[in-house]
This record gives C-alpha cells, sequence and structure tokens, in this order.
C-alpha cells in the first residue's frame, strides 16, 4: 500500500511540475510577446512623422505612401490576441517600409534632411529592437512548442489545453533570397 501511494504522490508530482513548466513557458512566450508588441508600437508611432517628412519632397510617391499607411492601420487594428495576424501584418508593413526608403533614394535633397536622416536612424534602431525581440519570443514559443510536443509532457499539456505557438519568421520568400548588388 505504501509503494502505491509512494507512486501515486510521485505521479501527482510529475503533473504538478510538468503543469508548472508549461506555464512558465507559456509566460515567457506572453512577455517575448510583449516585448515584440512594445517596438511594433515604437515603429508605428515613427511612421506617421517619416511620411510627413517624405510627402513634402515625393508628392508623386503617393501610392508607396498610401500603402505604408494603409499597412499601418491595419496592423494597428489586429486584435491584441491574435498573434498569427498581427506577426503578418507586421511583415507586409515591414516590406512597404523599404519600398519607402528605397524612394528616399530617389531624393538627394530628402536623405541630407536632418528631420528625415533623424527619423531613419531611429527607424533602424527600432528595427534592431524589433529584430532581437522576435530572436527571444522565437526562442521562448521553441521551448513552450517542444514541451507541448514531446512526449509525456504532451499528455499534460493537452489536458490542460495548452497549445503551440507560431513562429515570427519572414512571411515573404523574397525578403530571405541575397540582394543582388551592382556597382
Amino acid at each position: 500500500m505504501y509503494i502505491a501511494l509512494a507512486v501515486l504522490a510521485v505521479a501527482v508530482l510529475y503533473v504538478i511540475f510538468t503543469y508548472n513548466g508549461l506555464v512558465s513557458s507559456r509566460q515567457m512566450v506572453e512577455e517575448a510577446w510583449s516585448g515584440i508588441d512594445v517596438q511594433l508600437k515604437r515603429r508605428a508611432d515613427l511612421i506617421p512623422n517619416l511620411i510627413e517628412t517624405v510627402k513634402g519632397y515625393a508628392n508623386h510617391e503617393k501610392t508607396t505612401l498610401q500603402a505604408v499607411v494603409d499597412l499601418r492601420n491595419r496592423a494597428q487594428a489586429v486584435p491584441a490576441g491574435d498573434v498569427a495576424g498581427r506577426i503578418q501584418a507586421e511583415s507586409l508593413l515591414g516590406q512597404a517600409l523599404g519600398r519607402l526608403l528605397a524612394v528616399s533614394e530617389s531624393y538627394p535633397d530628402l536623405k541630407a534632411n536632418e528631420n528625415f536622416a533623424e527619423l531613419q536612424r531611429a527607424l533602424e534602431r527600432v528595427e534592431g529592437e524589433i529584430q532581437m525581440s522576435r530572436r527571444y519570443y522565437n526562442g521562448a514559443a521553441r521551448a513552450l512548442n517542444v514541451k507541448v510536443e514531446s512526449f509525456p509532457s504532451n499528455l499534460i499539456a493537452g489536458q490542460f489545453g495548452f497549445g503551440k505557438k507560431p513562429y515570427f519568421e519572414i512571411a515573404n520568400e523574397a525578403d530571405r533570397a541575397v540582394p543582388t548588388v551592382r556597382f
């Protein structure tokens, strides 16, 4: 009878420790996503200033400017809990920002404008912070996903409703390609 109680106690302790580990991993993912969310908000706050600066120099580039504004608004409208939707919207916004910065190459006066240069530097810093936050989030998501899929913790994860978290990845395959540089 003592052996049966000891086995039962070990099983209960295992469930408790595994459950707590899953909760801890889920919290790490949520904290990591919060870090990304803060950086994405900083980027979204910089975009209107960047757009207004570029507008003064590039009146005929309205389609590019409007696309960035529309994609920013779409990214901001994604519900807070929709991580996959936010990842997709932010990926599209990042591509549009790249096109906007490419427009600036056509305007030497704009590139020399101090306000534009400072906004561009701030955007580059935020993009670097987003990259670091993405790496942290993806690591936390990986740790949780391993626990959710690994035996025997997957049995406990399934019983308590723990699921896999999506990775924050590059959605467009063209963005993964190595750029061609020609002189």
